[in-house]
């Protein structure tokens, strides 16, 4: 079975919240302060600087990562490919991601629409429902054979706590 999803190609302004295998140019406007953050996957120390990016359709706040911020300037233009959007404190973000390719885009943009800020609308997180497994307290299937047949116990079904 293949994961690979077929790229889709954006602007700005088609950004959603938790569009997957984006393929967009846009141009740095503005590169924030670099902070340092401690990564939940695996406790290292990491660089990370909120960049302001856009096109001729609207900005969007991307997450530069570690050596990536070195790499990227203001008032240039680049290409990303298999990037993803996703939401930080309900807000959209663009991200480069682990499987993200970034490169200095062949033809550069000239104008920027920087009143359609796409990372200014708050969204709603969505809420995942735990998944049950069975089991528990008061949950269903399981390994434990506690309706009916008790097997060869001779308790006849009755339940001991």
């Amino acid at each position: 079975m293949s994961y690979d999803r077929e790229p889709v190609e954006a602007t700005v302004a088609d950004l959603r919240p938790f569009m997957k295998s984006l393929n967009i140019t846009f141009k740095v406007v503005e590169k924030g302060e670099a902070r340092e953050v401690t990564s939940r996957r695996d406790g290292e120390t990491h660089r990370v600087v909120d960049a302001t990016a856009g096109d001729a359709t609207g900005t969007v706040l991307i997450s530069l990562w570690d050596d990536v911020i070195d790499t990227v300037e203001v008032d240039k233009t680049y290409r990303l490919e298999k990037g993803y959007t996703s939401l930080f404190q309900g807000h959209l973000r663009l991200n480069i991601g682990r499987y993200g390719e970034i490169s200095e885009a062949e033809k550069a943009i000239k104008d920027v629409d920087v009143e359609n800020d796409m990372s200014a609308a708050e969204h709603e997180q969505p809420r995942y429902r735990r998944r049950s497994y069975g089991g528990g307290r008061g949950g269903r299937g399981g390994y434990r054979r506690d309706r009916g047949d008790r097997g060869d116990r001779g308790d006849r079904g009755r339940r001991r706590y």
